[in-house]
């Protein structure tokens, strides 16, 4: 008998608090506060936090759609793996899971191979990378034979392969981090 599996309102509901706890989604309309690093001292001795390099610009708004992809993409997680899969119901590969991820949860059709996908959008520094951008890798010595969703906090969802079921995984440790190869972004 297989394990029951967590209702997806259950996941989406659950995921965004812990997204909005790490700072990746905004609840309640409010901007997350500045980032400090450094501090000034004025004429008066009084002390004046100064953002750190890139903060200000890191505090732009996120494209709300974003917040969509990353959701719907962690309601996947343990969904099976299937080569050519393009539905949840019979499995998904990695291309296939962002397609539906993206067509489900904000209509943007995005179709073809992981290659085919980094051909599209645009592309994005790994240093500025927001959650719902594709991130791709060289996973059978060939470039961008691998995608996967970026969700923040140096992490991603992704189909691995017919041994495992989508799951997150780190961009910064293990066997991925090594192959990260590019990013693009489907919201600028």
């Amino acid at each position: 008998m297989p394990a029951p599996r967590t209702s997806l309102a259950t996941l989406l509901a659950s995921s965004t608090l812990v997204l909005a706890g790490c700072g990746v989604l905004q609840l309640g309309g409010q901007a997350p506060a500045p980032v400090s690093s450094r501090t000034e001292v004025g004429a008066g001795g009084t002390a004046t936090p100064r953002p750190a390099p890139g903060a200000v610009e890191q505090l732009a708004k996120p494209d709300p759609r974003a917040s969509d992809v990353v959701l719907f993409a962690l309601g996947l997680i343990e969904t099976g793996y299937r080569f050519g899969g393009k539905n949840p119901d019979a499995g998904l590969d990695c291309s296939g899971m962002v397609s539906y991820v993206y067509e489900k949860s904000v209509d943007i059709q995005l179709k073809g191979s992981a290659a085919e996908l980094a051909r599209k959008g645009k592309p994005v520094p790994a240093d500025r990378l927001k959650p719902g951008d594709l991130v791709f890798f060289n996973t059978r010595n060939k470039p961008r034979s691998h995608v996967g969703i970026y969700i923040g906090d140096d992490r991603f969802v992704h189909a691995p392969n017919s041994r495992g079921k989508v799951r997150s995984e780190s961009l910064k440790q293990g066997w991925f981090a090594a192959r990260f190869e590019e990013a693009r972004t489907y919201f600028d």
